[in-house]
């Protein structure tokens, strides 16, 4: 069995989770900053035992011990999504380079001859402190992470300069220009 699958994973106050009827039926998990539903595994067996949780292989399944772990880590996100929410900073280096966030739209100014405008999927928040840092909110860890690289994916950090979007923990290696 996954070492990951044989820690329970604990409910905060204030969490609340709905199992389905059938084994890899859907669970919803439920919180203060949201609700995600999971299409669970039928290879993975998701018990609640008071405020927690506990994932088993069903015996004979295949690749159900792999399964496990990654049910279990799917599961503990859930639960830490709806208590503490996710979120991903990324900062703009470049001359003329801003972000502004309108309710749903992030407005890029990234050096191309036209703004570039990222529509926010529902569920996630976007916001501005100031024109070169984005803080992408959510519930939903994937989802963030996604968002955050599709707008990173619009101008990503060069290797001479640096210049670009980049996570706020990034580190790019700088290439030496070319010597003569």
């Amino acid at each position: 069995m996954s070492r990951v699958a044989k820690n329970p994973i604990v409910l905060p106050p204030g969490v609340d989770i709905t199992l389905g009827v059938t084994l890899g039926s859907d669970i919803t998990v439920t919180g203060p900053l949201g609700s995600i539903r999971f299409d669970g595994n039928p290879s993975v067996r998701v018990e609640q035992e008071g405020k927690t949780l506990l994932c088993e292989p069903v015996a004979g399944a295949v690749n159900a011990d792999a399964l496990s772990g990654t049910v279990r880590a799917i599961l503990a996100n859930m639960v830490t999504g709806v208590s503490k929410g996710f979120e991903r900073k990324l900062n703009l280096v470049g001359v003329g380079y801003r972000a502004q966030a309108q309710g749903d739209v992030l407005n890029l100014t990234l050096g191309f001859s036209h703004p570039v405008a990222h529509k926010m999927p529902e569920g996630i928040k976007c916001e501005t402190p100031t024109q070169t840092e984005i803080l992408i909110k959510g519930v939903d860890k994937q989802l963030v992470g996604q968002v955050a690289a599709e707008v990173r994916g619009y101008r990503p950090p060069e290797p001479y300069k640096g210049k670009g979007v980049r996570y706020a923990n990034e580190v790019i290696v700088i290439k030496e220009t070319k010597k003569k």
